[in-house]
């Protein structure tokens, strides 16, 4: 998975924060050209094609990167290189498979198979992950293919800020990421705000 950059351009004196101005690329998000969905908050895996399991990792500059690593991207702002090791040698590699486990021995509805999971990315969610903003009783995996739409329907700074804001205060959502039909994402933070 590749860095999404952001709706809105990092203030260089303060990089935890927005600016009102688009970051180039991203203008397509203000002229409602995509379709908004929640952003969970969590640790992100990956099912690959070939049903092995892996887990998103950011490598800081001058780290060693894991064994078994595999790189996807080097940020040349931040230094970072963002990646995938195997989940089974990263630190979610328990409550990955507590995700797995419970979905597979819930009392579903027949027809309805959790186990067979599809080739994608997911965000990894429960009490032990991230201090568990999303509230979760147990861990889960949320395909990032069906998160949750949004609506938002004044896209102008102050009107995305305000959505997602109320998001994050009403029931701890991380954000939004927008996906437009060509396949371009864009996202915020509540925290880019703050």
């Amino acid at each position: 998975m590749r860095k999404i950059p952001t709706v809105f351009v990092r203030d260089p004196d303060d990089r935890a924060h927005v600016l009102p101005e688009a970051t180039p690329g991203c203008e397509w998000v203000l002229a409602d050209e995509g379709q908004a969905t929640r952003k969970y908050d969590g640790t992100c895996v990956m099912l690959d094609g070939d049903g092995n399991w892996w887990a998103r990792r950011e490598v800081k500059p001058g780290k060693q990167p894991p064994a078994n690593y595999v790189a996807e991207q080097h940020d040349e702002v931040t230094g970072k290189t963002v990646g995938w090791e195997p989940i089974a040698q990263s630190a979610f590699a328990k409550f990955h498979a507590e995700a797995i486990a419970d979905a597979e021995d819930a009392d579903y509805p027949e027809g309805f198979n959790p186990g067979r999971w599809e080739a994608g990315t997911y965000e990894l969610v429960g009490p032990k992950v991230n201090g568990n903003p999303e509230r979760c009783e147990v861990h889960e995996l949320i395909a990032h293919a069906k998160a949750k739409w949004m609506t938002v329907r004044d896209l102008s700074f102050d009107g995305i800020r305000k959505a997602v804001l109320f998001a994050a205060e009403a029931d701890g959502c991380e954000g939004m990421v927008w996906h437009h039909p060509d396949g371009r994402m864009a996202k915020i933070k509540a925290r880019d705000f703050q």
